[in-house]
């Protein structure tokens, strides 16, 4: 017979490497085969990434932080969800405090972007619960670009553009409108590297 502490610290071991419950659920071995061709849009995501971000603060200064990025096939492969952090989890430390990260601050947020057959576009939702900065888009190929437009709380319209795409990198350039799309300010830009 295993003394008392001994089988609590198995059965607390035993959970902490369970599956979580949303394996099964939430993720998908591949895109869904009714729609697996308007799903390739974004399916140069899937895998692991290493990031520079670059920010552009309204002062005109510049800087620099290393993320990550991870995406996979979700909800029967309808769908694609990505996780954005920065910094990277290596430099994150439990109880410790975050890094203050002008323009972008230290996020660790998703989207999940959901091909629409009806718009022939992808509905994209931000959500960052670190920084509270939540945003709806809708993504379009552009020639060889991706570019989600939306809008801010404050009526300023925002750009997120995935542009030299290739199957090992790609740039990600963040930019606003204060004037309805007619010129546009470059915030934030993240140059990504895949590392599986």
């Amino acid at each position: 017979m295993k003394p008392p502490f001994l089988a609590a610290l198995l059965v607390v071991l035993s959970a902490c490497s369970a599956p979580s419950p949303l394996a099964g659920a939430l993720d998908s071995p591949g895109p869904a085969p009714d729609r697996a061709d308007n799903l390739q849009l974004y399916a140069f995501l899937i895998g692991d990434w290493d990031t520079r971000l670059v920010a552009h603060a309204e002062d005109g200064s510049v800087h620099e932080s290393l993320g990550e990025i991870h995406a996979g096939w979700v909800l029967e492969g309808r769908a694609i969800q990505d996780v954005w952090i920065t910094p990277p989890r290596a430099e994150r430390r439990p109880g410790a405090p975050l890094p203050d990260l002008p323009v972008t601050g230290a996020f660790y947020g998703t989207t999940l972007r959901i091909y629409d057959p009806s718009l022939d576009a992808w509905h994209i939702q931000w959500s960052d619960p670190v920084t509270q900065f939540y945003v709806q888009q809708i993504g379009r190929k552009e020639g060889a670009d991706i570019v989600q437009i939306g809008d801010l709380p404050n009526g300023a319209r925002m750009r997120w553009s995935f542009t030299e795409i290739r199957p090992d990198s790609f740039h990600w350039i963040g930019d606003v409108s204060n004037d309805g799309g007619a010129t546009w300010t470059v915030q934030v830009e993240i140059f990504a590297r895949r590392v599986g």
